[in-house]
């Protein structure tokens, strides 16, 4: 090597050891206040309680504003994510309920929102994530509610009227799905797996490059995954993580129809979230049957200023309704407007049932 590229290279790898040294040294000096905090909340009797979304959503924020680069700010997030994710361990190891296999997108949204730490629970249903955290087997669940290209979820927006359970966090992620298989080639493919839905999502493209292959619908991306790793003469429809699981190739990327394609999961728990300054609130409720019963409903948001971000009509179980409307707004419900409003859509509502205030993803 270069005597002058040695010496110039030996003294900047001289200060990014010092530099590491110092770092792990601020890490252990955060993971031993993290300890302290949850002795702090041990002695006034809220041990059971240490993961605040309000409180890393305001974490997250602030170091997203304060960061001068070249980091980008993903990158930031993400690190300090994992950092705070190591230190809520030490003061309780979370279980956090996920719709399974291995290898989902829901998977990777549950990481994505509390990082690496938590011991993580695969779950054959929706039904079966919240009877996850309703029995307490799982302090968390992650459940998907809607696609941009596919609309809502169904199954979960029933499950959150029919559970008692609060929703204190949400994610967004960006799908994209590859075109996974053993194969070396698209020629030899015999046959597709793939989840109903990611066939819609990948529809034209499937029409414009494989039109001829027989599409076989599964229960989840990572079963399809699963099935094509065993099927060589097979293909599957699935992200990143069930290709490194299953050791699939990428015979194509990014073979969704719309490049901005994204689903929102919705976290659920036995807590509410206090305010974090950049909020939403959900609600779930019903108007009576007569003209002009909807506008009289959400005539109290816009008089209160409240900003509604989604208005979802379903119709309601057990015939007691006709329809039933879930809404999220703008806020947190401790907030006045929002508050003053919930006050008067229950008056006029035939039924309410607020879903839960959390951070905004």
């Amino acid at each position: 090597m270069n005597s002058t590229l040695h010496t110039e290279l030996s003294g900047l790898r001289a200060e990014i050891d010092s530099i590491d040294h110092q770092m792990l040294d601020l890490l252990n000096r955060r993971a031993r206040c993290a300890q302290e905090v949850g002795k702090i909340k041990s002695r006034h009797g809220e041990a059971g309680f240490p993961y605040r979304p309000e409180r890393e959503a305001q974490v997250l924020r602030r170091i997203a504003e304060l960061n001068p680069g070249p980091l980008p700010e993903g990158a930031v997030r993400q690190i300090f994510r994992e950092v705070m994710s190591a230190c809520l361990a030490l003061e309780l190891p979370l279980k956090v309920a996920y719709l399974g296999p291995a290898g989902t997108f829901s998977e990777s949204a549950s990481r994505r929102h509390f990082g690496s730490a938590p011991t993580f629970l695969p779950q054959a249903s929706i039904d079966e994530v919240f009877r996850a955290v309703e029995s307490k087997h799982a302090h968390y669940g992650v459940v998907p509610v809607e696609n941009s290209s596919e609309g809502a979820v169904g199954s979960t927006l029933d499950l959150l009227l029919a559970h008692s359970l609060q929703l204190c966090g949400e994610v967004r992620l960006r799908i994209h799905h590859h075109l996974l298989s053993k194969a070396p080639e698209i020629g030899v493919l015999r046959r597709l797996y793939s989840h109903a839905q990611s066939l819609a999502q990948c529809h034209e493209w499937l029409n414009g490059n494989l039109a001829r292959l027989p599409r076989v619908p599964v229960a989840s991306n990572a079963e399809a995954a699963r099935m094509a790793a065993e099927d060589p003469e097979s293909c599957a429809i699935a992200g990143e993580a069930a290709a490194e699981l299953y050791g699939l190739g990428k015979l194509a990327t990014n073979i969704e129809d719309d490049p901005g394609n994204s689903t929102r999961f919705l976290v659920i728990s036995h807590h509410g979230v206090n305010p974090s300054g950049q909020d939403k609130t959900s609600l779930v409720c019903s108007a009576p049957n007569r003209p002009g019963a909807v506008f009289d409903l959400l005539e109290p948001l816009a008089r209160h200023g409240v900003d509604m971000s989604r208005l979802q009509s379903r119709p309601a179980p057990g015939g007691m309704w006709e329809y039933v409307f879930y809404i999220d707004l703008i806020g947190h419900r401790d907030d006045a407007p929002v508050a003053a409003a919930l006050v008067e859509l229950g008056e006029r509502a035939g039924f309410l049932k607020i879903l839960g205030s959390y951070p905004a993803a």
